[in-house]
């Protein structure tokens, strides 16, 4: 189990720093809406460009917080049927849809980086670059998917733990 503790922490520093780094743009998209907001009301002259840079912040924002949210088992989850069922079948069922989650983070992440590699394209308005945004995506898959892996090998221990205290 050393091996899986070693692991879990660094994808939990990984995960904190990403979630840190999305925390950390909220204070400019904060002031960039309050000057748009102060521009339009008293000079009737908006910040130009703060939808587009808006949607890029709260894009950073929303990818880098996915994994910490899971982490800390933040998304919703309805366990009205799992906590009907028999202990062994409701992890077999943890572990298919931690599976399921898995293999389309693996898509997820695998696409972003096609198609951040694929295009050179900027945004409309400001002619941002789109690439590091697209491979932001590559790189919060990769940690959603470690944080399922972890939780996928804790399930299987628990099994394993089941499985042997029902056979004694």
């Amino acid at each position: 189990m050393d091996g899986l503790q070693g692991l879990r922490r660094v994808v939990n520093r990984v995960t904190h720093g990403l979630a840190y780094g999305g925390m950390f743009v909220l204070l400019p998209l904060m002031l960039l809406t309050s000057a748009d907001v102060l521009g339009r009301a008293f000079w009737n002259k908006p910040v130009p460009g703060t939808v587009e840079l808006s949607s890029f912040i709260l894009v950073v924002f929303i990818l880098c917080g996915l994994a910490y949210t899971h982490q800390v088992k933040g998304h919703v989850r309805v366990t009205m049927l799992l906590d009907r069922l028999p202990r062994p079948v409701a992890l077999c069922m943890d572990l298919l849809t931690t599976l399921m989650s898995m293999l389309v983070l693996a898509i997820i992440a695998w696409q972003g980086w096609e198609i951040a590699w694929d295009q050179n394209t900027v945004s409309d308005m400001l002619r941002v670059p789109q690439r590091p945004f697209r491979l932001l995506v590559t790189v919060a898959g990769v940690c959603f998917f470690l944080e399922l892996l972890l939780d996928l090998l804790t399930t299987l221990g628990k099994f394993r733990g089941s499985h042997e205290t029902n056979q004694a």
